[in-house]
């Protein structure tokens, strides 16, 4: 979680800026929804905690990129998927369409 009880998240509307703390360091981020950046930063924040516990490192940089890396894989895992599964339902459509192509296509001939 983004650090919520060492410094909470800060929204100024009047810039749509809010201030996040993510592996115990401060950023004031930018955006049009400042619960979404919030969101984000607590889920980046629990990826850098997950991969500080499972190497043990301490380099904040090194834990930054391989918490980058997790979150890109599962980004393509599910874009992998969701392709996959648009090429099924475009398959099932065109067999659909043409079934009922085929129907319609009988009953015009029979009536």
């Amino acid at each position: 979680m983004a650090s919520p009880t060492k410094h909470p998240a800060v929204k100024d509307p009047s810039n749509n800026a809010v201030r996040v703390e993510i592996f115990d360091q401060a950023y004031n981020l930018r955006g049009s929804d400042a619960e979404y950046i919030l969101k984000l930063a607590e889920y980046v924040d629990g990826k850098m905690r997950a991969v500080a516990e499972q190497t043990h490192t301490v380099d904040t940089a090194r834990l930054a990129v391989l918490a980058a890396l997790n979150i890109a894989d599962e980004y393509h895992l599910l874009k992998r998927n969701q392709d996959v599964g648009s090429v099924d339902y475009l398959r099932r459509a065109q067999h659909l369409s043409s079934a009922l192509d085929e129907v319609l296509g009988d009953k015009r001939r029979a009536g």
